[in-house]
């Protein structure tokens, strides 16, 4: 099990690097023309940069906490938090009805439920 977690931590924490750096760094006229990317056009600038650094901060909470044996409760912590995004992300993408975007971002939360189960119930970090 501890193995499924890691990989699933793995993959939830590429996902938020890859996110976050893309709403940090892609000019917004870019990001507003790609799939999926079209809600950019109807928040700010400093918004959507404001979620590209959260989600930077959420795949290090996912991986360096247990890496490095300090506080590794920030992970399911992490997980909880990302939960919370996922859903306003879905919420976001059901208003613009995009459906496949709101099932994907439905893929990550469930990931992150079952961070936060494993590392809570099932293998929580010792020490």
């Amino acid at each position: 099990m501890n193995l499924a977690l890691w990989i699933a931590t793995g993959l939830l924490a590429v996902v938020a690097l890859g996110g976050g750096v893309t709403k940090m760094f892609v000019p917004g006229a870019k990001l507003a023309a790609a799939p999926g990317g079209g809600w950019t056009a109807d928040f700010g600038a400093g918004f959507v940069k404001t979620l590209g650094v959260l989600e930077f901060l959420a795949a290090a909470g996912l991986i360096l906490p247990a890496v490095l044996g300090i506080a590794p409760v920030l992970v399911p912590v992490t997980a909880v938090c990302w939960i919370l995004l996922m859903v306003g992300a879905m919420i976001t993408h059901g208003r613009r009805g995009e459906t496949g975007f709101v099932l994907l971002n439905l893929i990550y939360l469930a990931l992150a439920a079952f961070i936060v189960w494993g590392r809570l119930v099932l293998e929580p970090f010792t020490g």
